[in-house]
């Protein structure tokens, strides 16, 4: 089915693999980046921007899913969707990415195609989305046996039983899996439209304490439905599809615990009246 090519190499992200390789060390001895003792690690949520402002924070929280058994399949749900969106799938072909392709795991993809209605992106026809891509030169680099199968997945309910399908079909398939969840978190600022509590420095802090902090709370609380109610009230999240069909797919393996790894902001790499947050969080 093809080899879809790589949209941000070169721009979000570096295009080579030896340029990818000297950026991912530099983002594993990133001050602030917690160690987790927990084990099993299920899965994780990571944010999405170029990897100047966030690439240490995803980086950090797949290298820490790639300890342990070994995996043959990564779930990797993302793209920016609304509740009236669509789902998305790709179910063959393969992914570029500077240290070689990713291949789809074509049995679990055709698998939940047949009982869900997706639209099915090819190599060829696809919306050109940052979510999921950005997360692909770190999948490659930890885990360069596995398979992908990449999900668009939009912020309603019905979203969580493809999560939970997902093990289950992976499980019936003996795949030993993991998941991936790509969203960032309050988009503030005159360049959103977004500004409850004006600009400066106290904006800033509202953002940080009070608006991400609710759904990152939501997280740690492993509850999808909360995830997704507290993105539709408060704007804090702008895949919150994705985070919450992530969480529901590690609840279907077994997670009962979360952890935060990480939180930032573009602020801190680009002090403005305008800013996004990240965080790194596994179960």
């Amino acid at each position: 089915m093809g080899i879809r090519r790589a949209m941000f190499a070169g721009s979000w992200y570096p295009a080579t693999a030896a340029a990818c390789e000297a950026e991912i060390n530099t983002f594993l001895e990133t001050p602030g980046m917690e160690q987790s003792t927990r084990e099993p690690v299920s899965g994780g949520i990571v944010p999405h921007a170029g990897w100047y402002f966030s690439g240490a924070i995803a980086c950090n929280v797949i290298h820490q899913l790639s300890g342990g058994t070994p995996t043959d399949v990564l779930f990797i749900f993302g793209m920016h969707l609304h509740p009236r969106s669509p789902a998305y799938i790709t179910c063959g072909g393969e992914w570029e990415t500077p240290f070689g392709n990713l291949t789809i795991e074509t049995d679990c993809a055709e698998a939940l195609a047949g009982q869900f209605e997706f639209e099915i992106e090819t190599a060829s026809h696809f919306t050109q989305d940052n979510t999921i891509e950005l997360q692909l030169p770190f999948v490659k680099y930890f885990f360069p046996d596995a398979g992908i199968v990449p999900i668009g997945a939009p912020p309603r309910t019905e979203s969580l039983e493809i999560g939970k399908r997902a093990i289950e079909f992976a499980e019936q398939q003996g795949l030993r899996a993991k998941i991936i969840g790509s969203t960032d978190l309050t988009h503030y600022g005159s360049n959103y439209g977004f500004m409850p509590k004006g600009s400066g420095p106290a904006a800033v802090q509202w953002v940080k304490d009070e608006n991400d902090r609710r759904i990152i709370d939501a997280m740690l609380a492993l509850n999808p439905r909360q995830v997704l109610d507290e993105a539709l009230k408060h704007q804090n999240a702008c895949c919150a599809g994705a985070a919450a069909t992530a969480i529901a797919a590690g609840k279907a393996m077994g997670a009962t615990e979360a952890e935060c790894l990480s939180y930032a902001t573009s602020y801190d790499k680009s002090p403005g009246d305008s800013l996004v947050g990240y965080v790194g969080i596994i179960f």
